[in-house]
């Protein structure tokens, strides 16, 4: 399946040059929304999508819903985003967002087109913050609640997850390396649209976001 790119402002997903730029066409049967902007470029190219052979928005952590119909389509329409954690390059892994109607063939040629640049693609369904946000949140947010409350240090608790589940990285120093402000605003958003407390961001995390967003006012003015 060939595809166009369309791109609006910036992209998380692709912030530069890759592989999936070169294998687009002008001429693609397939459009692939990126950037910030994604959503509002696939509004304003409407007149387009019936013909598609299929549609790709990029999303951040909302649901693909917000973008389409929840109970009728259009059918060949997914969401997608390459997950990235923070100021770090984004990964390998694309997550691709189907709706219960999603028609298998635009499915299929969406999940074609990411693979041919050499992505890893998995299939989701329609939920706010996909699968790795909704695992992981929970988890940083555990990590950095028991560091408020004195458990043990931030290298201790980072020694003692590495050795013990093997992970190449302690949550609270891959929280500061990839700027744990980033955490906060991803976390904030899911608890704002789950509910649930797990995604309530911790303390600090907030304190985080708000020295960002105060140094980034300042540089402002």
């Amino acid at each position: 399946m060939h595809y166009q790119i369309i791109q609006a402002s910036v992209s998380r997903s692709f912030p530069e040059t890759h592989a999936f730029f070169d294998n687009a066409s002008k001429d693609g049967s397939g459009i692939v929304f990126i950037g910030d902007q994604a959503a509002a470029a696939f509004d304003e190219s409407i007149d387009l999508i019936e013909d598609a052979g299929f549609v790709a928005i990029e999303l951040g952590t909302e649901c693909l819903g917000v973008h389409i119909d929840d109970d009728a389509g259009p059918d060949n329409v997914v969401g997608f985003s390459r997950f990235r954690l923070g100021d770090d390059a984004p990964t390998q892994l694309v997550e691709l967002v189907r709706m219960p109607f999603t028609s298998e063939q635009s499915l299929a040629a969406a999940r074609a087109c990411f693979e041919s640049a050499g992505l890893v693609v998995v299939v989701c369904s329609d939920s706010p913050g996909r699968i790795l946000d909704r695992l992981i949140r929970p988890y940083y947010n555990a990590a950095l609640r028991r560091l408020d409350e004195g458990l043990a240090s931030a290298d201790d608790m980072d020694i003692t997850l590495r050795l013990g589940l093997g992970y190449p990285d302690g949550p609270i120093a891959l929280l500061n390396r990839t700027g744990l402000h980033h955490h906060y605003a991803v976390t904030q958003d899911l608890y704002e649209q789950l509910g649930q407390e797990a995604y309530a961001p911790a303390r600090r995390a907030r304190n985080a976001w708000i020295k960002h967003t105060m140094e980034h006012d300042d540089a402002a003015t």
